[in-house]
């Protein structure tokens, strides 16, 4: 026989566990991992088979879109004699040197224009005119300086590479909480301790963010790069292909620099996460 004792002990379990489902936030389908990435393929494969329609019922000539089994056969001639990884190898290892230095400058630059009145005033507004300058106005420029070899064509990316992160990183650090510094100091931290510390990882968030601008910025910056009279790489393929009214291999040089890009920038997020797991 239960008591009233044992009646209001059941109500209130009962009232603690619907306060704990209701504070507990339910997972969206589109939250899960499988589904995210079966739904960010979705659009790729209408555009596929939008592609295919087009192609193969005569809505656009083959001269102006070729169908897509034209393009995997290029890519599969490409790669049957090694040219496709050859090209995609060194416009990667052009990318990642070029995005390392860039990115690297970036950092150092940005902290000292946003951490410093000084350098704020001595170097904000030149960057800000530099920034504005298109990528191939380099070109002519780099070619006189450094010539035709890698030298040019890893700054020209390193050029690309850098604004991102100055820009991201100078303006997170004007904003980074004034208690959390004199915090740090107490503590007796200074200078590049103090940056390293706490201002760094109180900015972290859009340090990250500016690495991954700066990644894609440097794919952007490489066609522009292997103009420099360059004979190999993916800008090289476009460019050539191009010239040669090869379509189906412009068109595979394009989705090559699309899925490197892609798959950098993938990894720039699993650091990201595992970036932010430590330091937040």
């Amino acid at each position: 026989m239960t008591t009233v004792s044992d009646q209001q002990t059941a109500a209130s379990t009962r009232s603690q566990r619907a306060a704990t489902t209701a504070s507990t936030p339910r997972r969206s389908l589109l939250d899960r991992r499988g589904a995210a990435v079966v739904g960010g393929l979705l659009l790729p494969a209408l555009l596929l088979l939008v592609w295919q329609l087009v192609t193969t019922t005569g809505l656009v000539p083959a001269y102006k879109l070729p169908t897509p089994a034209s393009v995997w056969a290029a890519a599969v001639d490409l790669a049957s004699n090694g040219d496709l990884y050859l090209y995609t190898a060194i416009s990667t290892q052009r990318v990642l040197l070029g995005f390392a230095i860039g990115s690297a400058l970036g950092l150092v630059v940005g902290a000292v224009v946003g951490l410093s009145r000084l350098g704020d005033v001595l170097l904000s507004t030149t960057l800000g005119a530099i920034r504005a300058v298109p990528s191939l106005a380099w070109v002519p420029l780099l070619i006189l300086w450094l010539k035709i070899g890698e030298e040019s064509k890893i700054t020209l990316i390193a050029i690309g590479a850098f604004f991102p992160v100055y820009t991201t990183v100078s303006a997170a650090l004007r904003h980074v909480d004034p208690h959390l510094v004199e915090a740090g100091r107490v503590y007796g931290l200074r200078g590049v301790s103090l940056l390293t510390g706490v201002q760094l990882p109180a900015v972290l968030p859009s340090v990250v963010s500016g690495l991954r601008l700066a990644l894609a910025q440097s794919w952007l910056f490489l066609v522009a790069a292997e103009l420099i009279a360059s004979s190999m790489g993916l800008g090289f393929l476009l460019v050539d292909s191009g010239n040669n009214g090869r379509v189906d291999r412009m068109i595979l040089a394009i989705v090559m620099l699309a899925l490197m890009g892609k798959l950098t920038d993938a990894l720039i997020g699993l650091l990201e996460r595992r970036v932010l797991r430590r330091w937040t």
